[in-house]
């Protein structure tokens, strides 16, 4: 059989599975909306949910037997290194310069119509929409799904670019790594609960003003390119979202690849620190889910009756659950260097087994934020028309009762997509067939633990975060 008919018989193989795992996943379950934001629509399961996450997690282990079974590595290499190249320096700089343009008017918009109108209702206004909707939502999925906008639209760096800069230092210090990425994201992902930001666009004005001193400080402080290539926390959001995307910029242009095939370079996560930012990545989404349930509900109100004040409560949960991941991962890693039998070092393991989790970060974010978008694109839209007479009752669509069936997908296909990725990257660090699969069990259970984790969330009806304003 020739090389190329092998491939393809293993490449239909592939989608084969892929497909079967979904169908055997998704055909069985319902789920709810998670709430995040503003708000969303809930549903429940339609079987019992210890079957339900029993399942998921199934799809995920058979995925990873049905993955280790491609031992061939000209197949593995392949898919992970076959590059279409797109060089149009014109067409570049001119979408740069596009894009930036838009950026700095809609961080304008946000702080002139926040500022002019900070009492009206979140769901009608269009500095509240842009963010949430705009860019926590829709510019975080194209960045995974196409490839990452943010360096040409980021409105902070082109400020900081006209500013003198190297007040501190000429380069940003290697030891600070991305820890203050980390802190921040932890810090905005906390104030997005305890602070009513996406109800009161007063509120929001107060954050992004805060954001904005912090990070063009960052870039005075230090260097621009330095700042947001690993200190700033949006920064380091959308370049770590986008390494999950086909399209990738190098030094030539523009690369399509295919989806997830970057996370396989050693080059994604260079520092422990980038480790623990997508921690966070994936923590966040989890955290959002746990805490609009009934189990997360119940340890709120428990602490809270305990006589600790709410804000302390979420924070307190927010970090103890990071913890919590950032234990587990590592102990993955123990366990991956003890079953490989390598000399190869628990923390060279941990770096390059990392990136595989933003696949599993892309698919909670799609299961959260896709029906999310969907619902207030609408009102996004008619407030965007008129930002300053914006209508009392925006549009909002309604989503459909089988939509639910698109968010698990969502999950599934992030979590195969991270098996994929692992079990690439086990080719690559190990000589050995067995080696490398030996190498990958841990970070399937890992994997395995997430799902369940978060397919149970997802199956249960949610409510408003309680003790915070909304």
């Amino acid at each position: 059989m020739s090389g190329r008919s092998a491939l393809g018989r293993r490449t239909a193989i592939a989608v084969v599975i892929v497909l079967a795992t979904l169908t055997v996943g998704v055909g069985i379950v319902a789920a709810s909306n998670v709430a995040a934001g503003l708000s969303q629509e809930s549903g429940d399961v339609t079987v019992p949910t210890w079957l339900y996450i029993a399942t998921g997690g199934g799809v995920i282990g058979a995925s990873a037997l049905m993955t280790m079974l491609v031992t061939d590595r000209a197949v593995i290499a392949d898919y992970h290194d076959r590059t279409l190249g797109i060089t149009t320096e014109q067409l570049l700089a001119a979408g740069s310069l596009v894009l930036g343009t838009i950026g700095l008017f809609g961080l304008a918009l946000v702080i002139i119509v926040a500022g002019l109108n900070p009492d009206v209702a979140g769901f009608a206004s269009a500095a509240v929409l842009l963010t949430f909707v705009g860019a926590r939502a829709l510019l975080t999925t194209i960045a995974y799904t196409v490839g990452n906008p943010w360096p040409a639209l980021n409105p902070w760096r082109r400020i900081a670019l006209v500013l003198p800069n190297g007040l501190v230092a000429d380069e940003y210090p290697r030891r600070l790594g991305s820890w203050p990425a980390v802190a921040a994201l932890l810090v905005l992902v906390w104030l997005e609960i305890v602070a009513p930001l996406s109800s009161s666009p007063g509120a929001l004005l107060l954050a992004v003003l805060g954001y904005s001193a912090f990070t063009i400080g960052g870039a005075v402080a230090f260097s621009p390119d330095s700042w947001f290539q690993r200190g700033d926390p949006l920064s380091t959001w959308f370049r770590l979202y986008g390494a999950v995307a086909p399209v990738q910029r190098t030094d030539d242009g523009l690369a399509v690849r295919f989806p997830g095939a970057r996370l396989s370079d050693d080059d994604v996560i260079t520092d422990v620190s980038a480790i623990a930012f997508v921690l966070v990545l994936v923590w966040e989404l989890t955290y959002s889910g746990f805490i609009v349930t009934a189990p997360g509900v119940t340890t709120i109100g428990f602490l809270v009756d305990l006589g600790f004040p709410p804000a302390f409560v979420y924070l307190a949960l927010l970090l103890a659950g990071f913890w919590l991941f950032w234990k587990v991962y590592w102990l993955a890693a123990e366990r991956t260097r003890e079953r490989a039998g390598t000399y190869i070092s628990t923390r060279y393991l941990a770096l390059r087994f990392a990136p595989a989790l933003l696949a599993i970060a892309a698919g909670y974010h799609f299961a959260h934020y896709a029906g999310f978008t969907i619902t207030l694109w609408p009102s996004l839209l008619e407030t965007l028309a008129a930002p300053l007479n914006p209508p009392a009752n925006p549009t909002q669509y309604r989503l459909t009762s089988w939509f639910g069936y698109v968010e698990i997908a969502g999950i599934l296909i992030g979590h195969i997509l991270a098996v994929w990725v692992a079990h690439t990257i086990s080719f690559e660090l190990f000589p050995g067939k067995l080696q490398a699969i030996r190498s990958q069990y841990p970070f399937i259970v890992v994997m395995i633990f997430f799902t369940m984790v978060s397919l149970y969330l997802v199956s249960l009806p949610t409510v408003n975060p309680p003790y915070v304003a909304g």
